[in-house]
């Protein structure tokens, strides 16, 4: 199986058209000059001054003998390895959905390609990607990449992750993992023994893998392999949440950003023991050895239909794969009941967008037709916290239809996670923390969207031009790029968010919880949604 990694060049380079590998001018590229790692040669293609690695195995493809257990080292390669076109993703595992397909998320698969990638998705996806200015002069700063997508679905390898104008505008290295989901990267069994104690953070290793990879390479490719910053948005926020509290993760980070995505507590071993055994039943098998022989995609629809059996929501929000507070590879929940300690000098820059719900619920029947008695009934039925929330947002935002009150009131655990996170590491004293909230609006789709979910990955990454269907055309996209980008690159560079259209970025502290405003005309907001915030844990208490 491995053997087939290893792809020719010029292959690569010819088959350019079919692959989607061109230059900013259409024109097939030119090769890279051959890098040296430390398990062989790679070669990828340059593009206008900026070098492109892509696909390159940074461990053993975790298939037969392998599924389930930690990543083990990438055999060596003779000859040179063709890091012209992108790895395959793991395999995907996001739920049906009954919602209205429209035109506009139909284009929006060309930036964020679920579906499409379950067409292609491989056990053997163990990949990373770099972008790198060309240049001999080395030591930048390298800025990796953990996707979205839950832990369920998702790669490095997404269009809207592409690290190419981030690498040039910053002059930074900028790196992409995919890593196993679902089943395939969190399955854990409780009685597997010494051989499988950590099957159930076997996706998270991967990333420990990926930034081992890192400090070990990345000098050849002309970063620093003392000054990483990890990043992540959505299930990728939960990644670098993990990271913190991951005793293998640490010293191989020095900085890390959290978007949208706070990973306060993780799942726990007991929750997952019944999911793995619900998942065995269902597949008819008794030992971990077959579970090993069972087909990828059999594996895949069965994990798929556990997950939704045990949610009345097709398991979004109800159990599923992920990782676990294990007591070994993840000590214990990463910001409960603490900051973790081995993180105290890690700067942090955390954040979510106004609107983030609107991203998952626009396309649902209901959206676009609540008035205000029929949100009130759907409040009331959902409990808890959320008759208070509708009735805050309303008074917040008294200009919002009933549906994007429904909206704003679901998405607040975004504030209340990342208010927590913020709030434990300010406490704990050390490196600083930074927060910020994206109001900017996109006015695409009739404005329904407003300030959605993932809607900052394209002005952080720079990418305003290959996402103008997300971002909308004009001026004031390039302007959130321009601010965002500086302060993303700042952050890895020094550790401080700065740009020249920002005003000065207070570090975040319990007693003065100032966060940053992006938009048109930014700006330091005293505590937003705090209320929201003290309503949400009036309710948990």
């Amino acid at each position: 199986m491995f053997a087939l990694r290893i792809r020719t060049v010029a292959a690569g380079l010819l088959l350019a058209s079919t692959t989607g590998v061109f230059a900013q001018d259409g024109s097939v590229p030119s090769v890279t000059d051959v890098v040296e790692t430390t398990k062989g040669s790679v070669q990828g293609y340059e593009d206008d001054g900026i070098e492109a690695f892509l696909g390159i195995p940074y461990a053993a493809a975790p298939i037969g003998e392998l599924r389930f257990k930690p990543p083990q080292a990438a055999t060596e390669w003779e000859g040179i390895y063709d890091a012209t076109s992108l790895g395959a993703p793991c395999m995907q595992m996001y739920a049906a959905s009954g919602s209205r397909v429209s035109d506009f998320t139909r284009q929006m698969q060309s930036i964020f390609p679920t579906s499409g990638e379950a067409k292609i998705d491989n056990e053997d996806c163990l990949f990373l990607n770099v972008w790198t200015p060309e240049s001999d002069e080395g030591a930048r700063p390298v800025m990796v990449w953990f996707h979205g997508g839950g832990y369920s679905y998702g790669s490095g390898g997404w269009p809207a992750y592409d690290g190419r104008n981030l690498a040039e505008k910053g002059d930074v290295v900028v790196v992409t993992v995919n890593h196993r989901l679902n089943a395939f990267g969190y399955t854990h069994f409780a009685d597997g023994g010494d051989e499988f104690a950590r099957s159930g953070n076997a996706g998270n290793l991967d990333l420990v893998a990926s930034l081992e990879w890192v400090r070990d390479n990345i000098a050849a490719f002309g970063g620093d392999p003392d000054n990483v910053t990890i990043m992540g948005e959505s299930g990728g926020g939960s990644k670098v949440s993990h990271m913190l509290a991951t005793p293998a993760a640490d010293g191989l980070f020095d900085k890390a950003v959290i978007q949208s995505g706070p990973g306060v507590t993780s799942g726990k071993p007991e929750e997952a023991a019944d999911l793995s055994a619900a998942l065995m039943e269902k597949l008819e098998v008794t030992s971990i050895a077959e579970l090993q022989a069972v087909p990828a995609e059999t594996l895949l629809s069965a994990a798929r239909a556990v997950v939704a059996e045990r949610s009345s929501s097709g398991g979004f929000g109800g159990p599923n794969f992920g990782p676990i507070a294990d007591g070994d590879v993840l000590p214990r929940d990463p910001f409960l009941p603490a900051a973790p300690e081995q993180s105290k000098d890690v700067p942090i820059m955390i954040g979510w967008n106004k609107d983030e719900m609107t991203l998952f619920v626009g396309a649902q029947p209901w959206f676009g037709l609540l008035n205000d008695a029929a949100l009130d009934r759907m409040a009331q039925g959902m409990g808890g916290a959320s008759p208070a929330l509708v009735a805050a947002y309303r008074e917040l935002e008294p200009e919002y239809s009933a549906s994007h009150i429904a909206a704003r009131a679901m998405g607040a655990r975004f504030a209340y996670g990342s208010y927590i996170l913020a709030d434990q590491k300010a406490r704990q004293g050390g490196a600083p923390v930074y927060m910020y909230r994206l109001d900017w609006e996109t006015p695409v789709n009739g404005g329904m969207l407003k300030a959605p979910h993932t809607l900052d990955i394209p002005f952080m990454f720079d990418n305003v031009d290959e996402t103008r269907v997300f971002v909308g055309a004009g001026e004031e996209p390039e302007r959130l790029a321009e601010m965002m980008s500086d302060a993303w690159i700042s952050f890895a560079k020094t550790g401080t968010p700065s740009s020249e259209l920002l005003p000065a970025w207070p570090a975040y502290s319990p007693d003065q919880r100032l966060v940053m405003s992006f938009d048109i005309e930014p700006e330091v907001l005293d505590y937003p949604e705090g209320e929201m915030r003290e309503i949400m844990a009036a309710a948990r208490d």
